[in-house]
């Protein structure tokens, strides 16, 4: 029995002595699906995208607002609406460790009215203009120039009901596709009510599809029961049809809705944007209300699907939804990763930012330390230096200088180091000049000029 309870031991102590068997998860050397690097080479448009559209905020008179990536999930709940489709199917939510239900944004206009009532930007001057630039996520099926990850600039003005307001906006948008070289732009404009009359619209609107609800796709059917207006903008063919011949809502504006639609009309007649009025354009999320738009690029063609670029409108309503003030609103924004598309597929100059007419070569461990200090001196007094600190030949360094179609070389030796001095070659002659060092920035100065 002694002899069964040993070995039953050295089996015991030879399974603890057993490692678990690490199991090691694949490394996938690429990003998740629906997102992507945008490398260097691609950097030119963005950077002219991004150029292009703070210009014309600043020129607007908006200022720039940063809201977090991660918001509390019920913000986008309460704001955009239960029956959409972002928050049914295309939002990134999770549980943080401390039990924090949040989400990666969807759109940036819910945080924006979150930040706008938790500062107290209400007893601001009105309107309070806000401009914004970054990252939006949604959980949706890529395609061409659309992404899981994807960049939007954007408006947002609280505190006017103006028309005239939402007709700056138009305007602004319009001004930024156009200065970025798409020329071929038109603004779809449509109003979809205020609550009051839209509920007499929602009416019709239900009566009319559940005449036709076995055309409907799946979707469609459930939005017959949440939110009818989202089948106007369902993508599905048979749906589009359908929509066609739904009853309009321009028909069925009260007063104030057909008062505030025909003065937008008219500042974008006196604007001389070109528009069109679109009976089927709604927007996707539920806190709009009368103004909604949206840029198209390239010529209609029937049959073909058509390529927003942006688009915005009025949401009056959602300050007080998410517990402020009645507050009027309106705003847009640009999908940038589709205006860069286009830029690409028309051949669009895009940003260079200015040349270096400056190299600086050095040569030997005591010049190269010195040269970091000269390099910055001449940043310093707004000249653009180029440099190869890494390469120990001169030979290799002045090629590159070559390559780069530089004005002046300066060469700083161990000798030169030593002597406070500077060899100024000029790259089309070929003439080269011993500099002190203390009037190297006033001799570079002179010769760029020449």
């Amino acid at each position: 029995m002694a002899k069964k309870n040993q070995a039953t031991k050295k089996v015991a102590k030879t399974v603890k002595k057993q490692k678990p068997v690490e199991i090691k998860e694949e490394l996938l050397l690429q990003p998740p699906r629906g997102m992507r690097d945008i490398l260097p080479k691609d950097q030119p448009y963005w950077q002219q995208v991004r150029r292009v559209s703070e210009k014309a905020a600043a020129d607007f008179g908006y200022r720039r607002i940063d809201t977090p990536i991660v918001e509390f999930t019920n913000l986008f709940t309460r704001g955009i609406g239960t029956g959409t489709d972002i928050i049914e199917k295309e939002m990134y939510s999770f549980t943080t460790k401390g039990g924090e239900k949040v989400s990666l944004r969807p759109e940036f206009t819910a945080g924006i009215a979150r930040s706008y009532i938790q500062n107290g930007m209400q007893v601001e001057s009105k309107p309070v203009k806000m401009f914004y630039i970054g990252p939006c996520y949604r959980y949706d099926r890529p395609q061409e120039g659309r992404f899981r990850e994807f960049f939007q600039f954007g408006c947002e003005a609280f505190g006017e009901q103006d028309a005239i307001v939402d007709a700056q906006m138009i305007q602004m948008a319009w001004r930024i596709v156009f200065q970025l070289g798409i020329k071929n732009v038109t603004v779809h404009v449509n109003s979809i009510g205020c609550p009051g009359c839209r509920k007499q619209y929602r009416n019709l609107l239900v009566s009319y599809f559940e005449s036709k609800r076995q055309k409907l796709c799946i979707d469609c059917k459930k939005r017959l029961e949440i939110n009818p207006l989202r089948i106007l903008d369902c993508k599905e063919d048979k749906c589009a049809q359908v929509a066609q011949n739904a009853p309009q809502s321009v028909d069925h504006l009260c007063e104030d809705c057909r008062s505030h639609f025909k003065d937008l009309l008219e500042y974008l007649d006196e604007l001389e944007i070109p528009f069109e009025i679109d009976p089927n354009l709604v927007r996707g999320l539920d806190y709009y209300t009368k103004t909604v738009f949206e840029l198209f690029a390239g010529s209609i063609v029937e049959g073909a699907k058509r390529n927003a670029l942006g688009g915005g409108g009025r949401y009056d309503g959602l300050v007080k939804l998410l517990g402020g003030e009645d507050t009027p609103a309106v705003g847009f924004a640009i999908g940038m990763d589709r205006v860069v598309n286009e830029m690409k597929k028309m051949g669009l100059k895009t940003y260079h930012p200015p040349k270096a007419r400056v190299f600086l070569a050095q040569l030997g461990s005591f010049a190269k330390k010195k040269s970091l200090r000269m390099f910055e001196s001449l940043e310093r007094n707004g000249i653009i230096v180029a440099e190869s600190f890494g390469r120990g030949s001169l030979k290799s360094q002045l090629k590159i200088a070559d390559r780069l179609k530089v004005d002046l070389t300066l060469i700083l030796g161990q000798k030169e180091a030593i002597d406070g001095t500077v060899i100024v070659k000029e790259m089309a002659s070929g003439m080269q000049e011993i500099v002190p060092s203390v009037k190297l920035i006033d001799e570079v100065k002179k010769r760029l000029k020449k």
